[in-house]
Formats: structure tokens, sequence, C-alpha cells
């Protein structure tokens, strides 16, 4: 018997055919494929186990691709977006505020406003939801492709004085002016100067029938010229164009807030009644 035949056996060769995923997933990464390429051992079991025809697994491949890829985009649209973490339609009491029109809100989830480029006012006392709702209803916006920033009043207005010099062209640059969706919370809460009023002005006028306005407000329109530097001209001016295309929501009821005031104070000692009770039921609302 010759040594060759007597020494260590060689390793067997891998079956015909087999290949090393290593490899494989290595080029789904250099195409950006990352979801296959971190599953791919697991994509492939999934397959021999039920048996999948190559086409039905290529189309389970892709469909997890996209999936994960949108997901990126609406986290990173969230987070440019400014809008506030944890705001979502179904994060919203509606046995609370039980006087909100909920087929009309989510007839507005479906984002068709925006795609008709029609703006949506929220009115109401504070503490009703308004905030909420119009946070709840940019997430649903992004969700569904559409560009979204979101902006306090107040921050919006420091943001326009800085911008008060930038000629009109170059303003198309501003994620203000050209997202599809502008949401302006806290119209209301104190009256603008003149100056303010007239860059308000420039930049409704600017949006209209380009893009969607989302604005939620504790005053009713008809108390508006107070907030716009008591020129009913120029709040003539924007609520023309303003409500040209809109839907309008008007929310009557108790603030969240107050309640959860209620509940942490307690009821009083000398009456055994709840905070909200002294009220008639209702909690009151300030401004």
């Amino acid at each position: 018997m010759s040594a060759a035949a007597t020494g260590p056996k060689a390793s067997a060769p891998p079956p015909k055919g087999t290949i090393s995923l290593d490899p494989i997933a290595a080029k789904l990464t250099a195409l950006g494929l990352e979801y296959p390429a971190t599953h791919l051992a697991e994509l492939l079991e999934d397959a021999t186990r039920e048996q999948l025809a190559p086409l039905v697994f290529l189309d389970r491949v892709l469909t997890g691709e996209l999936e994960r890829k949108d997901e990126r985009r609406v986290t990173t649209m969230l987070k440019l977006s400014g809008l506030p973490p944890g705001k979502t339609l179904e994060g919203f009491d509606w046995s609370f505020q039980p006087k909100v029109d909920r087929r009309q809100i989510e007839t507005l989830a479906t984002c068709s406003y925006i795609r008709e480029r029609t703006n949506c006012l929220f009115l109401g006392p504070p503490g009703v939801g308004k905030s909420h709702l119009a946070s709840a209803l940019g997430v649903q916006a992004i969700k569904n492709g559409f560009s979204v920033s979101h902006f306090v009043l107040d921050d919006l207005m420091h943001v326009l004085r800085a911008d008060a010099a930038v000629p009109p062209a170059r303003l198309r640059a501003r994620r203000y002016f050209n997202c599809a969706l502008l949401i302006i919370d806290e119209v209301g809460f104190r009256p603008l100067d003149r100056s303010e009023a007239n860059l308000f002005f420039r930049l409704v006028s600017a949006r209209y029938e380009k893009g969607s306005i989302l604005l939620t407000s504790n005053k009713h329109v008809r108390d508006w010229p107070e907030v716009f530097a008591g020129d009913e001209i120029l709040t003539t001016a924007i609520l023309d164009r303003l409500l040209h295309h809109v839907a309008v929501i008007h929310i009557d009821g108790r603030s969240y807030r107050l309640r959860e005031l209620g509940a942490l104070l307690g009821p009083r000692p000398d009456s055994g009644m709840h905070p909200r009770d002294q009220t008639g039921g209702k909690a009151p609302l300030t401004t």
C-alpha cells in the first residue's frame, strides 16, 4: 500500500453546485440591498421549508427590502420634520373628546387634502387635542410619502424674521416653503406685530395653491385681526388665501391637561368633589 493511501483523508469537496453565502451577501450589500444581505440564510431556509417558487422567493426578497427602505425613509423624515414625538392617531383618546369628528380626521389621514393642496384649520380652546391631531396628521403625511415641516408659531416667526431680507426666489430652498405640508401650531396665543404679520402674509401668499398649510388656533377666525397687529385688511388677505381651499375642524371639549391636573390634585378636602365636578362636569378653560 502506498504512503499516499495510508495518509490522512482529504476533506470531502463541497457538493456540486453549492455556493458560500458570504460572496452572495457581499454582492447584495454592494447593490445596496441591505435586507436580503443581512437575512440571506433565513430567507433561503424559509424558501426551502416552504418550497417557494423562484418568482415568489424573489418577490418576498424585494418586498422586504422595500419595506425596510420605507421604514428608514419615515424615520429620517420624522427627524427632519420637527414633529413632536409620540403624537399619533392611535394614541389619541377619542373617548375623552367625543365631539371630535373621527370620520373627518380619518379622511384627512388619507392625505387627499395634501394632494389637492388644500389647507386645514383646527380651531378650539387650549388643551382639547388640536396640536396632537395636527402632529398625528403630519406623521400620516410622512408615511404617505409627503414632506412635512412643523413649527410652533413663535419658532416660525424667528425663522421668518431671519429670512426677511431673502429674495422670494431663494426662499424656495427653505423647508417651510417647499414642503408638501407646513404645520403651524399655536396661532393666537400672542399677537404679532406689524412686521411679523407681514412676514406671515408673505409665507401664506407664497404657498398659496402650491402646498398645504395645517394650522391650529385657539382663536376663531373672526378674532384674527387682533392676532395680526389689529390690521383687518391684512388679516382679510391672509384669510382669503387660507380659506379658499380649506377643511375646518372645530373642537370644543374638556382640556386634557386640566384633566391630568385634576387627577394630580385630587378632590378638595372640604367638598369631597373632583375639581371637574365643581365646574358642572367641565374643566375650566384658560388661554
